[in-house]
């Protein structure tokens, strides 16, 4: 007769916030993994790096009208006054999701499987196609933050 014992292994630290620009704050990665279900067969190094590649992406695109509210007095996103519709963190929520939903995207496309087979390729076409609709929505977290619409329609 035997016993496995679970749960005796050593626990990792969680791993420490990602420090951003002053103005947004920092990002946690157990909080992204909690509400992106990202489970624990990734590594925390690998998480950190997708959301501090995803934090800087997202800054980047952000950065002019960061500016403009900080020309307007805001120091921090929290001093922005939230729109008489919204609910009081709306711009930290959209910054969230939209740096979320990058991080995922970039993990997504890093992890799809490498099987040689139909199935396995199935499955690896499928991740690509659900990063990019993490990457839409990114867009469109960004685009209400700035206020712009979610669609740029031309004829042509």
């Amino acid at each position: 007769m035997s016993l496995i014992a679970y749960g005796t292994a050593p626990t990792q630290d969680a791993p420490e916030a990602i420090d951003n620009n002053g103005f947004w704050p920092a990002v946690d990665p157990a909080d992204f993994r909690q509400t992106h279900r990202i489970d624990t067969s990734i590594a925390p190094p690998r998480v950190s790096h997708a959301l501090a590649l995803a934090i800087a992406d997202i800054n980047r695109q952000l950065a002019d009208w960061q500016t403009a509210q900080q020309a307007a007095g805001a120091s921090t996103a929290d001093d922005i006054p939230s729109l008489y519709w919204a609910n009081p963190g709306y711009y930290l929520l959209l910054y969230r999701q939209a740096v979320y939903a990058t991080a995922h995207a970039l993990l997504m496309e890093r992890y799809r499987d490498h099987s040689a087979t139909g199935v396995g390729d199935e499955r690896g076409q499928a991740k690509d196609f659900a990063a990019d609709d993490y990457r839409r929505d990114a867009r469109w977290a960004v685009a209400e933050i700035t206020g712009r619409t979610h669609t740029t329609v031309e004829l042509i």
